[in-house]
């Protein structure tokens, strides 16, 4: 984890956005704030923040869209969508745009800063002596949780790296969904949530995703991933 690290705090509520500076700055962080996704990208180009946390209802472009964008464009710093709606499909929605949790209002300024601080060591990397992983014409190092192929590094969010590292020290074996949900610090209620996770790294994985050769779904217990060449 970076010895101080930079938020950057995304929400179009002026009054929502200073009391989150304020008590994330008295939790130890360096905070930036945005009123807008374009206010946001405006920063983006001139930093480079640990984690970003991104209100979901905003006029213009949301942050579901945002996320998406960076996402597509290659950003993989840890993403925490703020929404008023918490319902499962809202969640779900969340992650399949490629945010790294999920945080309902209202909810305890405490939560927050520990959902961020637990994000923040999923995306530290784990020491480790293992010897990288082949995934066919990919690579995986967990010393580093660095994915990397021909043509260069592969981008992964801190989220799918975490997932990535979990599955990679019990290659061979099969982990349930509650342990995957476990290793990202989620909750059980979550567990939906790591099918949309799975999905996303196997579109990174596999040749053919749809057929997959790693990163194996076993019925009714989990998943389990499979090296080779």
């Amino acid at each position: 984890m970076p010895a101080t690290p930079h938020i950057l705090v995304v929400d179009d509520d002026a009054r929502l956005r200073a009391l989150l500076t304020r008590y994330l700055a008295s939790e130890g962080f360096l905070v930036t704030a945005a009123g807008s996704a374009a206010e946001a990208r405006a920063h983006l180009r001139m930093m480079h923040p640990d984690l970003l946390v991104l209100d979901v209802m905003m006029p213009t472009e949301d942050g579901l869209e945002l996320t998406r964008s960076l996402r597509a464009d290659g950003a993989d710093p840890p993403i925490l969508l703020l929404t008023a709606r918490g319902a499962p499909e809202d969640r779900i929605a969340g992650f399949e745009a490629g945010a790294d949790d999920y945080l309902a209002k209202p909810f305890e300024p405490r939560e927050l800063a520990l959902r961020i601080h637990a994000m923040l060591r999923r995306a530290a990397p784990t020491p480790s002596a293992a010897a990288p992983l082949r995934l066919g014409a990919l690579s995986f190092d967990a010393a580093r949780a660095e994915l990397a192929g021909p043509a260069g590094p592969v981008h992964l969010t801190s989220s799918e790296r975490a997932l990535l590292c979990a599955l990679a020290d019990n290659a061979g074996q099969t982990l349930s969904r509650e342990a995957l949900a476990e290793s990202l610090g989620m909750d059980d209620s979550s567990e939906r949530a790591i099918d949309v996770q799975i999905t996303r790294l196997r579109r990174k994985l596999e040749p053919d995703p749809r057929e997959p050769r790693f990163l194996h779904t076993v019925r009714g217990r989990g998943y389990m991933l499979m090296p080779g060449h």
